[in-house]
């Protein structure tokens, strides 16, 4: 399937997670990352007003969710993650195009985010939407042989 078709697929929803959704995005984390949130940090993001929010396909599937927190005319994209079986079709670049959105409706000019040094995908999708490498977290995230170094990217939204 083209990433297009995708993207202007009237069937696909974007919309904001609520606490039944936690079960589905828990599977998802769980099959896409090796250190993945826990159960009790999705429920805090959602207890504590975080903009959250999750693909649903036309059959009811939560296909991929994104966390972003706003503040201070800022945003932190904190977490985009689209089911292993289903990314690379646009889902990702939807998901975050809709947070990028929920950021300016909130009066935020910067967005930020942190992604791993070797995630190569979603370092090509952040700097294709017009993020830029702003610095360097040493030995940010887990990994399975010790701790891994993030980029940090900031895109303006005004």
């Amino acid at each position: 399937m083209a990433m297009s078709a995708v993207l202007n697929d009237p069937l696909l929803r974007l919309r904001p997670m609520t606490e039944e959704d936690v079960a589905a995005v828990m599977e998802i984390e769980a099959s896409a990352y090796s250190h993945p949130w826990t159960e009790g940090i999705f429920r805090d993001c959602l207890r504590v007003g975080y903009c959250c929010w999750v693909c649903q396909l036309e059959d009811d599937a939560i296909a991929g969710y994104g966390i972003m927190s706003v503040a201070a005319g800022e945003c932190h994209i904190l977490n985009v993650c689209i089911r292993p079986g289903r990314q690379g079709r646009g889902l990702g670049r939807k998901m975050l195009n809709r947070l990028l959105n929920v950021g300016r409706q909130h009066h935020a000019d910067t967005a930020f985010l942190e992604v791993r040094h070797s995630n190569a995908a979603a370092i090509g999708l952040y700097l294709s939407e017009g993020f830029n490498e702003v610095g360097l977290r040493k030995a940010y995230y887990p990994h399975t042989s010790g701790r891994e170094d993030a980029l940090v990217f900031a895109k303006s939204l005004i």
